[in-house]
Protein backbone atom coordinates (compact mmCIF):
# COMPACT_ATOMS: atom_id res chain seq x y z
CA UNK A 1 0.00 0.00 0.00
CA UNK A 2 1.55 3.70 -0.68
CA UNK A 3 1.25 6.56 1.21
CA UNK A 4 -2.02 8.34 0.14
CA UNK A 5 -3.57 5.00 -0.14
CA UNK A 6 -2.38 4.34 3.61
CA UNK A 7 -3.00 7.54 4.69
CA UNK A 8 -6.93 7.13 3.47
CA UNK A 9 -6.78 4.18 5.44
CA UNK A 10 -5.57 5.53 8.11
CA UNK A 11 -8.46 8.68 8.01
CA UNK A 12 -11.23 6.00 7.27
CA UNK A 13 -10.43 3.68 10.31
CA UNK A 14 -10.25 6.56 12.69
CA UNK A 15 -13.72 8.18 11.20
CA UNK A 16 -15.24 4.65 11.59
CA UNK A 17 -13.69 4.60 15.29
CA UNK A 18 -15.29 7.75 16.63
CA UNK A 19 -18.60 7.48 14.90
CA UNK A 20 -21.99 7.29 16.04
CA UNK A 21 -24.19 4.67 14.62
CA UNK A 22 -26.04 7.66 12.54
CA UNK A 23 -22.63 8.97 11.13
CA UNK A 24 -21.43 5.02 10.33
CA UNK A 25 -24.62 4.49 8.52
CA UNK A 26 -23.32 7.47 6.50
CA UNK A 27 -19.82 6.77 6.11
CA UNK A 28 -21.58 3.26 4.61
CA UNK A 29 -23.32 5.27 2.26
CA UNK A 30 -19.82 7.10 1.13
CA UNK A 31 -18.13 4.31 0.77
CA UNK A 32 -20.86 2.03 -1.76
CA UNK A 33 -20.61 5.48 -3.73
CA UNK A 34 -17.23 5.55 -4.21
CA UNK A 35 -17.01 1.88 -4.98
CA UNK A 36 -19.68 2.18 -7.42
CA UNK A 37 -17.67 5.19 -9.10
CA UNK A 38 -14.42 3.11 -8.78
CA UNK A 39 -16.43 0.09 -10.48
CA UNK A 40 -17.30 2.31 -13.30
CA UNK A 41 -14.07 3.80 -14.12
CA UNK A 42 -12.57 0.73 -14.32
CA UNK A 43 -15.13 -0.65 -16.33
CA UNK A 44 -14.60 2.00 -18.97
CA UNK A 45 -10.80 1.18 -18.64
CA UNK A 46 -11.51 -2.41 -19.59
CA UNK A 47 -9.75 -2.98 -15.94
CA UNK A 48 -11.59 -6.44 -15.07
CA UNK A 49 -10.07 -7.89 -11.85
CA UNK A 50 -10.87 -4.34 -10.15
CA UNK A 51 -14.19 -4.02 -11.90
CA UNK A 52 -14.96 -7.01 -9.81
CA UNK A 53 -13.37 -6.01 -6.32
CA UNK A 54 -15.45 -2.67 -6.50
CA UNK A 55 -18.54 -4.40 -7.14
CA UNK A 56 -17.98 -6.75 -4.64
CA UNK A 57 -16.94 -4.54 -2.06
CA UNK A 58 -20.12 -2.27 -2.93
CA UNK A 59 -22.43 -5.17 -2.96
CA UNK A 60 -20.90 -6.25 0.38
CA UNK A 61 -21.90 -2.69 2.10
CA UNK A 62 -25.16 -2.77 0.59
CA UNK A 63 -25.67 -6.25 2.48
CA UNK A 64 -24.08 -4.35 5.62
CA UNK A 65 -26.60 -1.96 5.29
CA UNK A 66 -29.45 -4.50 4.51
CA UNK A 67 -28.28 -6.23 7.64
CA UNK A 68 -28.64 -3.13 10.01
CA UNK A 69 -32.73 -2.55 9.14
CA UNK A 70 -34.86 -3.38 11.81
CA UNK A 71 -37.38 -5.22 10.33
CA UNK A 72 -39.54 -5.50 13.29
CA UNK A 73 -40.98 -1.94 12.83
CA UNK A 74 -44.34 -1.97 12.13
CA UNK A 75 -43.85 0.50 9.65
CA UNK A 76 -43.40 -0.77 5.65
CA UNK A 77 -40.31 1.53 5.38
CA UNK A 78 -37.88 -0.92 6.44
CA UNK A 79 -38.98 -3.32 4.33
CA UNK A 80 -39.37 -0.81 1.23
CA UNK A 81 -35.95 -0.38 1.68
CA UNK A 82 -34.54 -3.69 2.34
CA UNK A 83 -36.09 -4.57 -0.76
CA UNK A 84 -34.47 -1.68 -2.60
CA UNK A 85 -30.80 -2.66 -1.32
CA UNK A 86 -31.97 -6.28 -2.71
CA UNK A 87 -32.54 -4.60 -6.01
CA UNK A 88 -29.02 -2.58 -6.32
CA UNK A 89 -27.67 -5.29 -5.44
CA UNK A 90 -28.67 -7.28 -8.56
CA UNK A 91 -28.84 -4.79 -10.42
CA UNK A 92 -24.81 -4.75 -9.76
CA UNK A 93 -24.29 -8.18 -10.10
CA UNK A 94 -26.05 -7.48 -13.70
CA UNK A 95 -23.93 -4.65 -14.47
CA UNK A 96 -20.98 -6.58 -13.92
CA UNK A 97 -21.81 -9.78 -15.68
CA UNK A 98 -23.11 -7.57 -18.76
CA UNK A 99 -19.93 -4.56 -18.78
CA UNK A 100 -23.07 -1.94 -18.52
CA UNK A 101 -22.02 1.38 -16.88
CA UNK A 102 -25.70 2.66 -17.39
CA UNK A 103 -26.83 0.02 -14.41
CA UNK A 104 -23.90 1.56 -12.19
CA UNK A 105 -25.13 4.78 -12.54
CA UNK A 106 -28.47 3.60 -12.18
CA UNK A 107 -27.73 2.27 -8.63
CA UNK A 108 -25.37 5.16 -7.58
CA UNK A 109 -28.44 7.67 -8.55
CA UNK A 110 -30.78 5.44 -6.03
CA UNK A 111 -28.40 5.47 -3.39
CA UNK A 112 -28.06 9.40 -3.91
CA UNK A 113 -31.53 10.04 -2.67
CA UNK A 114 -31.62 7.62 0.25
CA UNK A 115 -28.32 9.19 0.91
CA UNK A 116 -29.83 12.54 0.96
CA UNK A 117 -32.91 11.78 2.67
CA UNK A 118 -30.37 10.06 5.57
CA UNK A 119 -28.33 13.34 5.72
CA UNK A 120 -31.45 15.10 6.47
CA UNK A 121 -32.26 12.98 9.75
CA UNK A 122 -31.15 14.35 12.87
CA UNK A 123 -29.64 11.85 15.40
CA UNK A 124 -32.04 10.66 18.33
CA UNK A 125 -29.31 10.82 20.38
CA UNK A 126 -26.51 14.08 20.23
CA UNK A 127 -23.61 12.99 18.80
CA UNK A 128 -21.12 11.87 22.25
CA UNK A 129 -18.42 11.71 20.26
Amino acid sequence: MKGPELYRQIDLKAKVYSASPHQLIALMYEGVLTSLAEARQAMESNQLSAKGQHITKAITILSGLRESLDLSIESDFPHNLDNLYDYMQRRLLQASTEMDVSMIEEVSELLLVVKSGWDQIKPQRPESR
